[in-house]
């Protein structure tokens, strides 16, 4: 039986299927707010799952080697847009996309840990909301700006002037108990989109009108992004989970 990935359809996740189904891998459309619930149904094997959604799933998930995706010093498409100051955003309400629960929870942490304030409300993005964070090929799309709203956050970039280290974002979980065969023609597989797969990427001749962007602004926002964990993105990683366990409720 071939091995089912979970596709996130996200420009920056594309390196990572440039191999898949040339492998004999079969590629299930999914999203990364969905992916630990498709692995635990059997819809998917393996797929790039938020980091707050390993938390406590040892018996579930296990990583793909070190494959994710992670902000240097920026994210270029994480931002929080705010019609005053975030450390004014005490009582406020502000619209979430709930898209990954990585981003919400780093958003969480930043208002409450680092700017020491505490908005009343999270809410969806159709409703009134007085500051709102998008991710993603949206936050691609939105990258200059929101009339009206005159504060612009980069949350990856305010992560990294806090810790000073990386931000990751999702890594590559594969469900307990799968071939081991298969996980390692897996892992040689997301290896050739690392190579490949971001070199097309570098590369692109046509630009993405969907998200508004030339070829340089791509090769700007992937020069952003890591692909796999090293040593400073553990320690952010072991550092994020602490600031989430001190999150209320």
């Amino acid at each position: 039986m071939s091995l089912k990935v979970g596709r996130i359809p996200y420009m920056i996740c594309e390196p990572f299927y440039f191999d898949t189904e040339r492998r004999g891998m079969q590629l299930v459309d999914t999203m990364p707010n969905r992916a630990v619930e498709d692995i635990e149904q059997g819809l998917i094997d393996a797929a790039l799952v938020p980091v707050v959604d390993t938390y406590g799933k040892e018996d579930l998930l296990q990583p793909v080697g070190g494959f994710c995706i992670a902000s240097t010093d920026r994210a270029g498409s994480v931002f929080l847009y705010s019609k005053v100051p975030a450390e004014e955003l005490g009582g406020a309400r502000v619209g979430l996309i709930d898209d990954s629960k990585t981003s919400v929870k780093l958003l969480q942490v930043l208002l409450t840990q680092k700017y020491q304030v505490e908005p009343a409300e999270y809410v969806g993005l159709r409703d009134e909301h007085d500051a709102f964070m998008v991710m993603g090929d949206r936050g691609l799309r939105q990258r200059r700006g929101a009339r009206g709203f005159s504060h612009r956050y980069d949350l990856g970039e305010e992560w990294f002037q806090w810790t000073r280290l990386p931000f990751v974002y999702a890594r590559w979980m594969a469900r307990q108990g799968i071939d081991t065969q298969q996980l390692a023609v897996l892992e040689d597989t997301l290896y050739v989109g690392l190579e490949d797969g971001v070199d097309n990427l570098y590369h692109i001749a046509e630009p993405r009108e969907n998200l508004l962007m030339l070829p340089r602004d791509v090769v700007e926002y992937v020069q952003g992004i890591r692909f796999y964990l090293g040593m400073t993105e553990q320690k952010s990683m072991r550092i994020f989970q602490e600031y989430v366990e001190q999150l209320n409720p």
